[in-house]
């Protein structure tokens, strides 16, 4: 039996995940949490052998969790599953030590599909992530500038993109407002941009967030 803890900050979107997955008969959700801290508290206590886990969660990032869990060496692995298309963060999952990333808006079956390839230790890409991963193999001068920026970074962009004050950013991500004016001028300078209007316009150009 494999057993799977969720970890997305919207509880429909974790019914919707739990019911698909346990209409699977080797699937078991034995844990269910809104947020990093949440998260940390049920993984004292119960194992898993796959944690599904949402990259836009508020606190700490689905990325944060990812690189917090490698540096405490724990030993699971990890499925992302997020509303964001595999171009912005898939390769980025990855690199941050993720088996596996679907797009929620795909078919609800591939992610079962997912959790039993993560379980038995392989990776899970789909056809698209694929294709990006040899695309960076074989182009790496394509690169986009918002690829060079950390997670952290990328995650400033996209929130500035969205309408989001610096003050709700920082309140969302638990930084100061200082700490993440520093991430935004890191931002407009590796971007090549001046203001949060151009940083708009860029990402919506780029896909990074809807018009």
């Amino acid at each position: 039996m494999i057993e799977v803890i969720l970890c997305d900050d919207h509880a429909l979107i974790r019914r919707g995940i739990r019911d698909t997955l346990s209409d699977a008969t080797d699937i078991r959700v034995v844990g269910e949490a809104g947020d990093y801290g949440e998260l940390r508290a049920l993984m004292r206590t119960r194992r898993c052998d796959v944690l599904v886990l949402d990259i836009n969660l508020p606190g700490r990032s689905g990325l944060d969790v990812l690189h917090a869990l490698k540096d405490e060496g724990a030993d699971v692995r990890v499925l992302i599953v997020s509303m964001y298309p595999e171009d912005q963060y898939a390769i980025r999952a990855l690199r941050a030590g993720a088996s596996g990333y679907v797009n929620k808006g795909g078919d609800p079956q591939t992610i079962v599909q997912a959790v039993r390839t993560v379980a038995q230790g392989r990776k899970y890409v789909t056809p698209e992530i694929a294709q990006m991963l040899v695309e960076s193999l074989t182009t790496p001068s394509t690169e986009n500038p918002h690829e060079r920026l950390s997670d952290r970074e990328l995650q400033t962009l996209l929130k500035i993109a969205s309408g989001k004050r610096l003050a709700d950013i920082a309140q969302e991500l638990m930084l100061s407002p200082k700490t993440v004016s520093v991430y935004r001028a890191r931002v407009l300078e590796k971007l090549s941009l001046s203001n949060n209007a151009e940083l708009t316009v860029y990402a919506i150009k780029n896909g990074l967030v809807d018009k």
